[in-house]
């Protein structure tokens, strides 16, 4: 196996227990990248020739390798995959009643590259690394050994394929995997496209965040913009809302809306299928108010270099939410980028608060569910950001 090291001095990160090594840390005098090839495993040395662990490599990617284990003699086989997803499946099943959470979560799960999402007996896993799609295999019999599913379905059809030159690809892994899975979150009922949905076809990340609305939405009138499957919205009803109006630019995700409320019995919705800021310009236009307003878009800032645009997104649909609420009414923003940081999503929120000359207070803030744990080390596995606020 060959040997992948360190310059002088660039080894601290990782002996602090982060698992990205960066194409310009490598000492390529002693280890050329353009010895490597996709995927292969390597060992991984400071510059002083110290053992750091095992990685698998992508010469040719910015972090070009991802540590898996800090023992040199661990083996990227099915008893490995075992072992991690058995002990990730300890903990969700320690903290949730149901079989429908996040059961891998990459790199805060000791997984590089994976993402695994469960509905009931139906598996949905992502790949988005060389290393880990060499080795596909050996994850899929040991998560076939371990969780005993239906079906696992391949939903290797994320763009961040591309940054590790990966083909995009959905396919049946094991069983047949339906078109439709049906889940249950939050004692909500809802039914999601599993081969051609968004991401897995479901979020779980703001999981909690969701649930917490129970206290602020009984009797309300509430606006849930980007709505995808009506996740927000729809829990809003179990939890008493007066009234839902529901927005998103898809037909497809409209109809679902539409679905998932009959689902559970609810009537009082009404679903608009239109570009999100369009329709909220419309609904200002027309003096329409809402008591609680949930703002949840997709990431605008995906990059670093999308930080400045992206920023400027999320206040502008910020802006168009708190005209559109009534006096004492609840703001519920939130924001999936990573690379938009906890006091800057709130300095956004201010900015727009002053930008409609209102006054807001912040009364909770949140993160993404237990079943996306953030690795201390790694803040890139933090992306998830939720806030409550009330206008005064």
């Amino acid at each position: 196996m060959q040997t992948l090291y360190l310059k002088k001095r660039e080894e601290q990160r990782l002996k602090s227990q982060h698992a990205w090594i960066y194409s310009n840390e490598v000492d390529v005098s002693k280890s050329p990248l353009r010895n490597f090839s996709l995927g292969e495993q390597v060992l991984v040395a400071a510059f002083s020739g110290e053992l750091l662990g095992k990685a698998y490599i992508n010469p040719h990617s910015l972090i070009c390798a991802r540590l898996f284990s800090r023992d040199p003699s661990i083996e990227l086989n099915v008893d490995f995959f075992k072992a991690k997803i058995k002990q990730a499946l300890e903990l969700r099943q320690q903290l949730f009643s149901q079989p429908y959470y996040r059961l891998v979560f990459g790199e805060s799960d000791g997984l590089p590259g994976v993402v695994i999402d469960r509905f009931g007996p139906h598996f949905a896993v992502q790949i988005t690394t060389q290393g880990m799609e060499l080795v596909k295999d050996s994850l899929l019999k040991a998560l076939v050994d371990v969780c005993d599913p239906e079906s696992v379905l391949w939903k290797n059809d994320s763009g961040a394929r591309s940054f590790e030159k990966l083909p995009e690809y959905v396919e049946a892994a094991f069983g047949n995997p339906p078109q439709e899975i049906e889940l249950i979150e939050n004692d909500t009922q809802f039914k999601a496209p599993f081969w051609e949905g968004q991401k897995t076809g479901w979020f779980y990340d703001h999981r909690m965040n969701r649930l917490r609305l129970k206290d602020y939405v009984k009797d309300k009138s509430v606006l849930d913009v980007f709505s995808y499957l009506g996740g927000w919205g729809i829990e809003t009803l179990r939890f008493g809302a007066k009234s839902l109006s529901a927005i998103d630019v898809s037909a497809k995700a409209c109809e679902y809306i539409s679905q998932n409320a009959k689902l559970n019995g609810f009537s009082n919705i009404e679903v608009i299928c239109k570009d999100a800021f369009e329709a909220l310009k419309a609904l200002i236009q027309s003096g329409q108010k809402f008591d609680v307003v949930i703002v949840d878009p997709p990431a605008f800032i995906k990059r670093q270099k999308d930080i400045k645009e992206g920023f400027i997104a999320y206040q502008r649909v910020n802006e168009l939410a708190i005209k559109l609420l009534n006096p004492n009414g609840v703001l519920v923003s939130a924001s999936c980028s990573m690379h938009l940081k906890d006091e800057d999503f709130l300095t956004m929120l201010h900015k727009a608060a002053v930008k409609t000359q209102t006054e807001l207070q912040l009364l909770e803030q949140g993160h993404q569910g237990p079943d996306h744990p953030i690795h201390l080390a790694i803040p890139e596995t933090r992306y998830i950001k939720s806030a409550i606020l009330r206008k005064v």
